[in-house]
């Protein structure tokens, strides 16, 4: 067990490892969760005339569900900050699915999806995605979302590599994109993750919020890692 968590720790600091489960599974408790509640709620199509512009383009499959390593390796990455900088990043990330919780629930929306083919690889993959991730909990996209925060949480980290943060915004674009052309989205529910995590990244900088999350954190990693004294 100690040679497992030494291992944890040289990945991440120990104090960053509760943010980094918890951001997980909340995120998959709002998601299924809000699918559980709404799911045979009235869903209001707020697809617009551009969206139905867009090409479709199943080949972004690849994007759209690639972009799960990159949301892996920058969350990572954004965990190994300095504890400041870990408490308000994690402290937006909880706020937003607070928020995206409430929108499902209150808004819960959906979109066309078209008809396609069963033949050809990625309209295969298209198919799966679209029977296994059904047309709700669209805006705000959480795909979006969580590909922004990728983006920001690194944008002013300057251990970071430049190349590596023009990557990362180049990739957050792509996820964007590919939301729009796999039609799992529209060009609003775009606009909405975006915002979402510009304006929850920026709350998350406020001392007494951020103070707050760190307060939780200590008093749970005090419990789970009792050798390890508070954050720090």
């Amino acid at each position: 067990m100690k040679d497992i968590q030494k291992k944890i720790h040289t990945v991440v600091p120990w104090y960053s490892i509760v943010p980094l489960v918890l951001a997980f599974s909340f995120n998959m408790a709002v998601y299924g969760g809000a699918r559980i509640i709404a799911g045979e709620w009235h869903h209001y199509n707020i697809e617009g005339t551009l969206d139905r512009m867009i090409p479709f383009l199943p080949v972004s499959a690849v994007v759209y569900i690639g972009c799960y390593l990159f949301w892996i390796a920058n969350y990572i990455l954004i965990a190994r900050q300095e504890k400041k900088q870990v408490c308000q990043f994690f402290a937006a990330d909880f706020i937003s699915r607070i928020v995206c919780f409430i929108i499902f629930l209150l808004f819960p929306t959906t979109n066309t999806r078209p008809a396609i083919a069963p033949d050809g690889f990625w309209n295969q993959v298209m198919l799966f995605v679209y029977d296994v991730d059904a047309a709700d909990n669209l805006f705000p996209s959480i795909h979006c979302l969580v590909s922004w925060f990728c983006y920001i949480g690194l944008k002013e980290k300057k251990e970071s590599a430049g190349w590596y943060r023009a990557l990362s915004c180049l990739m957050a674009l792509l996820v964007c994109i590919s939301t729009l052309t796999t039609k799992q989205h529209v060009i609003i529910d775009v606009i909405g993750g975006v915002a979402l995590a510009e304006i929850c990244l920026r709350i998350g900088k406020i001392p007494a919020v951020w103070g707050c999350y760190e307060k939780i954190l200590d008093k749970v990693n005090s419990w789970i890692f009792p050798k390890g004294g508070k954050m720090g």
